[in-house]
């Protein structure tokens, strides 16, 4: 592997910072400076160290970011700001949002270039739970929670799986699904009567957004958070 890519892997800046601080003598290669990006290494064996600390190679990342509005789950769009956007400093290729949001909802996304457990958490088959804190245009009557939590017609070839609905106030809930139809969580309030006015995720499978997150931060997962997620993928 080149170095450059290397450190670009180890979300240490963008391949051209990389290159430079490269070239200014701020990396050393099994004790010896290099100040050739292009140099390669093995990841492996080689002991790395960019500004005086050792760096090993990670075979995946796996970054928790909460999602603002405005933003779409794309890895690119050629007239919105995606959310692959929001984490330019991090200089890691290949990475991809697990899923998606719309572009007026906010809250929890996994980003990593893990794409097998990606396709894990995505399955179908999986039922990984989904947890929406969701506002309404007016409170949820009795029988529309029944509704939502027995199954809903939403236009597709079955009914919704059933949700879980947990009252926050009159207006207020929170949704949990098992599916990841498009734009589901409106569209099952839409068939009982009601609309959702804003929506978040609060929770995937047993990741859970980290309250202290501000909209639009991101940070890599805890060892413990990844081990919750890879609990959810062996349900």
């Amino acid at each position: 592997m080149r170095l450059d890519k290397f450190l670009c892997d180890c979300g240490l800046g963008t391949r051209s910072q990389i290159k430079k601080d490269i070239k200014a003598g701020l990396v050393t290669v099994n004790g010896h400076m290099v100040k050739k990006p292009e140099q390669h290494v093995n990841e492996e064996v080689d002991r790395i160290e960019y500004r005086g600390q050792i760096y090993r190679h990670e075979k995946y990342v796996y970054y928790m970011l909460h999602k603002p509005a405005g933003v779409v789950s794309a890895t690119q769009d050629r007239h919105e700001r995606t959310v692959l956007n929001l984490l330019e400093d991090v200089g890691r290729e290949g990475l991809f949002p697990v899923g998606r949001l719309d572009k007026d909802t906010e809250g929890l996304m996994l980003i990593t270039d893990d794409g097998a457990l990606a396709h894990e958490l995505l399955s179908p088959a999986k039922h990984v739970e989904k947890e929406y804190e969701c506002h309404l245009a007016s409170p949820l009557t009795p029988t529309q929670q029944a509704q939502l939590e027995q199954g809903v017609d939403i236009g597709e070839k079955a009914l919704t799986r059933p949700a879980a609905v947990q009252m926050l106030t009159g207006d207020k809930m929170t949704l949990t699904i098992t599916e990841g139809k498009f734009h589901q969580v409106k569209r099952m309030l839409h068939a009982v009567g009601n609309e959702v006015v804003y929506l978040k995720r609060l929770r995937m499978g047993n990741l859970m957004l980290d309250p202290a997150l501000a909209k639009g931060a991101y940070r890599k997962l805890t060892e413990e958070e990844l081990n919750l997620v890879r609990a959810t993928m062996r349900r």
